[in-house]
């Protein structure tokens, strides 16, 4: 597991800015483009079906896991950094009726608490691409999962130099400037163990959340301006600038989202 100070202080910077209501506000209730319809194609995409146990890697808060769950019946175990996040997930699977199905434990992506080959499917949304060290990551994956066991996951993708003006700290939990190619991803995979890789370019619902994230911002701005709204330390006029440039990389070609799937060899 990689452990620098610098490391840390991004996995405790994204998981306390995932745990905030102002990201709720900004992005639903499921943190990644394409939302729950991605999130089923993927579940699609693997084949997932009742006799499977799935590990979702930075499950958030654990609305994906259960709306796998409840799609494919299969059991779902999720993992996040983040303590709050976990306790929120096990009330939203018991509040859905599936806490027989779906289970949550606290744990870092770059050591997974579970045992080799637990199980026959591995996901992660929007996440990869945060994790410090993702070779580390896709090695425990590689571990966890079963021999022709699949992986799949939809993640941020950068194609060319990012301006440097993005290079922030909020860029970073923003699935920006961690985020590699498509080709990079996969021969991460590759060495980690994995093959036979379906490559799916889905930038189109990446630029859907952003022009959704625009148009929130827009409103939180006004509820701010008229004293309705406390937003802390989030700053509006940061995020708006962050979003405007999105759009304009998107259209671009410099960023993109995209599905990969692929087997444990």
């Amino acid at each position: 597991m990689s452990d620098s100070a610098v490391d840390r202080e991004i996995k405790i910077c994204c998981a306390t800015f995932y745990e905030s209501e102002a990201i709720r506000m900004l992005l639903g209730e499921s943190f990644h483009p394409g939302g729950l319809a991605l999130t089923y194609h993927l579940g699609e995409v693997l084949g997932l079906n009742e006799a499977d146990h799935v590990l979702d890697v930075a499950c958030g808060r654990g609305v994906s896991a259960v709306h796998l769950a409840k799609s494919f019946s299969c059991h779902i175990t999720g993992a996040d950094y983040s303590h709050q996040n976990i306790d929120v997930a096990r009330n939203h699977a018991a509040e859905q009726g599936v806490s027989h199905l779906v289970g949550f434990r606290q744990g870092d992506a770059e050591g997974l608490p579970f045992h080799d080959r637990t199980f026959g499917a591995v996901i992660s949304e929007c996440s990869f691409c945060t994790f410090p060290n993702k070779e580390i990551a896709a090695e425990e994956m590689a571990r966890v999962v079963c021999k022709n066991g699949r992986i799949g996951f939809t993640d941020m993708t950068v194609n060319g130099a990012l301006p440097d003006e993005i290079r922030s700290m909020l860029s970073w939990v923003a699935c920006v400037t961690g985020a590699g190619t498509p080709e990079n991803y996969t021969r991460i995979l590759e060495k980690a163990g994995f093959t036979d890789f379906v490559v799916e370019n889905q930038k189109d619902w990446l630029l859907e959340m952003v022009r959704a994230v625009r148009r929130r911002l827009l409103a939180i701005e006004l509820a701010v301006g008229l004293g309705k709204l406390d937003l802390g330390d989030l700053d509006v006029n940061e995020g708006k600038r962050l979003a405007q440039n999105a759009v304009e990389l998107i259209y671009d070609g410099t960023l993109g989202y995209t599905l990969i799937a692929g087997r444990r060899a």
